[in-house]
């Protein structure tokens, strides 16, 4: 792999600024951002006024406490453009989410807005080891989802030469990282296992594909699949995070030197971390669901959003920002199986650790009778026979079991059994019945 840390003297002023410096800060830009909110929300004047606070009461920091939350809800109830602090004519661009359950959420960017999150992804792609001139794939969605349109617009503001194939159409991605030597790849971990099973479908040797940064977002994914895609394509392969109701991808990187956590961009994003059930503020270390409120947006601030993550915060490394570990999943979409709290990432580790199986899984969630039966497939690595998978089977079940403590039925079948994701993975089928 080729040695894509940064030169010290290439970093913006408040990647290295002391923990006083960005405090103070923050500071500033959240009595800003709440009276901000305030002024022109009414759906804010109303919830501040509920809950017997003003944006003038913002003394320190931890002042924000007393702030209620923002939940999806909230920004579905305000739907479309309710929750907006600007006039709708000020709002250069419309992003929204699938609205798969229920309403869309609806996001908005003035000119400002979208100069901030150009900069924040220039600044988190350098991070991860891209450079002016470097050739950058995007695989990841164009359209209403804010990665493509993201990352599109960070790799240009560096200096890049953006590809913007979007998702889908495998064999033409890997035709074209080739053909035009594309040095950075962005797009979901889960999809690109899926352009790796295409390198080696079409007889080429990932290890020599001109990649060499791979910037990977959407969903949660292991460090053991990190290990597996670093291993196959010889690159650095790096998490991001961000969510389109707080801007977008860019509110938190994994730098290249370090690779060990997300710096989160505190001069922008001030974070918390709650218990998911008490919403009490948890110290640094704990593990629990991360909260974001907004410092710099315009037509969209955000007060304490409740994001559903589950991490925790860590000292800086790299920069002087505080880390967030990588996501161990969303309190939403824990299982709870016969007692026992089960995240799909904890499924994926144990299936990168058995040998002989592929990285595709999905889970499907039955009641039979009283009782829920969770049922993992997943297929081999290789062709085999049907004694074979069945073995395989047997021994992930029993794998499961032991290190996890639940009891799960594992169908396994050969190679491309498992449907194949062309953005973010379909990762849980729950079949139970509502209510």
């Amino acid at each position: 792999m080729l040695d894509l840390g940064p030169a010290r003297d290439s970093l913006e002023a408040i990647e290295t600024a002391s923990r006083d410096e960005i405090g103070a800060l923050q500071l500033q830009r959240l009595q800003w951002s709440l009276n901000h909110a305030w002024a022109n929300v009414p759906h804010y004047r109303t919830a501040f006024a509920a809950a017997g606070v003003h944006p003038d009461d913002v003394r320190s920091l931890d002042d924000i406490r007393r702030f209620p939350f923002t939940t999806k809800a909230d920004l579905r109830a305000n739907y479309p453009f309710g929750m907006f602090a600007v006039p709708r004519e000020q709002v250069l661009r419309l992003h929204a989410s699938s609205g798969t359950t229920g309403k869309p959420t609806v996001v908005g960017y003035t000119a400002r807005d979208l100069e901030t999150w150009a900069g924040l992804m220039a600044r988190s792609m350098r991070a991860c080891g891209t450079r002016p001139g470097d050739i950058v794939h995007l695989a990841y969605g164009y359209g209403l989802f804010t990665g493509g349109l993201g990352f599109h617009y960070g790799a240009e503001r560096l200096g890049c030469t953006v590809v913007p194939v979007s998702g889908g159409m495998t064999p033409r991605q890997v035709s074209l990282i080739e053909d035009f030597g594309a040095t950075t790849i962005g797009c979901t971990p889960s999809y690109m296992l899926s352009i790796l099973d295409e390198y080696r479908a079409q007889g080429r040797d990932p290890r020599q594909s001109p990649l060499q940064v791979g910037i990977f977002g959407g969903e949660p994914w292991t460090n053991a699949m990190r290990a597996e895609i670093e291993a196959a394509f010889d690159m650095h392969a790096l998490d991001c995070y961000g969510l389109s109701e707080v801007i977008g991808p860019g509110v938190a990187i994994e730098c290249v030197e370090t690779k060990d956590g997300l710096t989160l961009w505190e001069d922008h994003f001030l974070a918390e971390i709650i218990d998911p059930d008490t919403g009490a503020v948890l110290p640094d270390g704990e593990v629990g669901e991360l909260v974001l409120t907004s410092l710099t947006k315009e037509a969209l601030p955000i007060v304490r959003y409740r994001t559903r993550d589950l991490t925790r915060l860590l000292p800086g490394t790299a920069r002087t920002m505080r880390r967030l570990e990588k996501l161990r999943g969303r309190s939403d979409d824990m299982i709870i199986l016969r007692g026992v709290n089960v995240f799909p990432s904890q499924i994926e580790e144990q299936l990168l650790a058995h040998p002989g199986l592929g990285p595709h899984f999905q889970i499907e969630m039955r009641r039979e009778g009283r009782l829920d039966t969770m049922i993992v497939a997943v297929e081999t690595s290789a062709e085999s026979d049907e004694a074979t998978r069945a073995r395989h089977a047997s021994a992930f079940q029993k794998r499961v079991k032991q290190m996890l403590g639940v009891s799960i039925l594992a169908q396994v079948g050969g190679p491309g059994a498992v449907p194949r994701s062309q953005g973010k993975a379909v990762r849980i089928v729950d079949h139970r019945p509502k209510g």
